[in-house]
This record gives structure tokens, sequence and C-alpha cells, in this order.
């Protein structure tokens, strides 16, 4: 089967926690397609969104991890893109119901609202 790929974006807010989750995945053994940003310098988060949110609907990707300060900016537009399902999660439980009950595939995450270790 292969090692299991998954992309991330950010924007500056979330570049910190993409970090951290990123290094956790390639820990456990997944290969993480970083779309970026790449620094915590000020960017708008729809010109990595709209990369990541493009590679989902192309199939590239099975699940996607989007943040932004609320998760709120990356997950709408995200959203915009064919077959993508975003759903916003703050914990594990809801990021379970929302890929068994919705088929989520992308997880956007709010990375001013949630502790690291929470995402």
């Amino acid at each position: 089967m292969g090692i299991q790929r998954i992309a991330m974006a950010c924007d500056h807010a979330g570049f910190q926690m993409k970090e951290f989750i990123k290094k956790q995945l390639e820990t456990a053994g997944y290969e993480v397609v970083d779309y970026g940003t790449n620094s915590d310098a000020s960017v708008d988060y729809p010109d990595f969104a709209h990369k990541v949110g493009a590679a989902i609907s192309n199939t590239e990707f099975p699940l996607v991890f989007v943040l932004c300060g609320s998760g709120n900016g990356v997950n709408m537009t995200v959203n915009k893109h064919k077959g993508v399902r975003s759903a916003l999660c703050w914990n594990e439980e809801i990021a379970r119901l929302a890929r068994a009950h919705n088929n989520a595939n992308i997880c956007a995450i709010p990375a001013r609202f949630i502790p690291a270790q929470d995402a």
C-alpha cells in the first residue's frame, strides 16, 4: 500500500501549529506535502487554501489539514472546491464525527484557539 500522503496548508497564524502537526505526522510515518506558508510573516490565507483545495479536488490526497487563526477562513475557502468536505475541528471527537458522519476529507484547525496537543 505504501506511505500515505497527507497535504497541509496554513496562513501565518497557523504556521507554528502546522509545523508541530507536520512533525508528528512524519514521525508516525506519513509523507506530508506542505503547501505553505513557510513562516509566520503575514499572508493571505486564500492563497494557500486554494492550492490545497485544488489538490484534493484532483484526488491527489485522501486527507488534508488546513490551519488559520480561527479555522473558519481556510475552511470556507477549501469548501469552494469540488469534492471537498472540510470540517472545522477543535478536538478529537469533532474530527472523528466529521469523518464518520460527513465523510470529511479536510480538517480545518483553529490554531489560535486550541493547544497543540489537541490538534
